[in-house]
């Protein structure tokens, strides 16, 4: 069955589903799991969003978090390998056709913990830019309702381009912040 693309209002219960879901997992993982991130859109206050809760995890060792897809899967998670992002590991969780949870697992140091981090921290401190973003997304769902790669495709350049300014936002970020040290 082909999913429907739906975009939702900010949903404040968002933080608290990802803060169960986040123990749930570090029970399982332990000491593997070094850190745990709600990223995607439903970690920007008052942003809308499709309903499903993006989490990045900060891992170890790939081949050890590998070991653990057993107990992934008895908390109901799908491992699919690396799709399509090499040095990833990617888990996604359904109740029904509905995605509850994708899980991003990356080693320690691997540039998309960055990245992902950049992207979702910029687009909390720029509402124009979460604006944009927004409009970006309601505008491709409503194009392309059942075409989740079109859907994904048609964002890919703006979130390159924030992808950009959040770089150089965080450097100029950091940079401030050695003013105080």
């Amino acid at each position: 069955m082909v999913r429907k693309i739906e975009i939702v209002p900010y949903d404040p219960d968002w933080l608290k589903i990802f803060e169960i879901e986040a123990k749930n997992i570090r029970e399982v993982l332990g000491f593997h799991l070094v850190a745990i991130h709600h990223i995607g859109s439903t970690a920007i206050f008052s942003m809308l969003a499709k309903p499903t809760i993006d989490m990045l995890l900060v891992v170890m060792s790939l081949a050890k978090l590998d070991g653990l897809n057993n107990r992934m899967q008895e908390l109901g998670y799908e491992p699919k390998g690396e799709n399509g992002i090499p040095g990833r590991r990617y888990y996604r969780k359904l109740e029904g056709e509905i995605h509850r949870f994708h899980l991003h697992a990356f080693e320690v140091g691997h540039p998309e913990i960055k990245r992902h981090l950049n992207f979702r921290d910029f687009l909390r401190e720029h509402a124009d830019e979460a604006r944009a973003y927004q409009e970006l997304k309601l505008r491709l769902s409503a194009e392309f309702p059942f075409d989740s790669k079109k859907y994904t495709s048609g964002k890919t350049a703006f979130i390159r381009m924030i992808d950009q300014r959040a770089g150089n936002w965080r450097l100029d970020s950091d940079k401030d912040m050695e003013n105080y040290e």
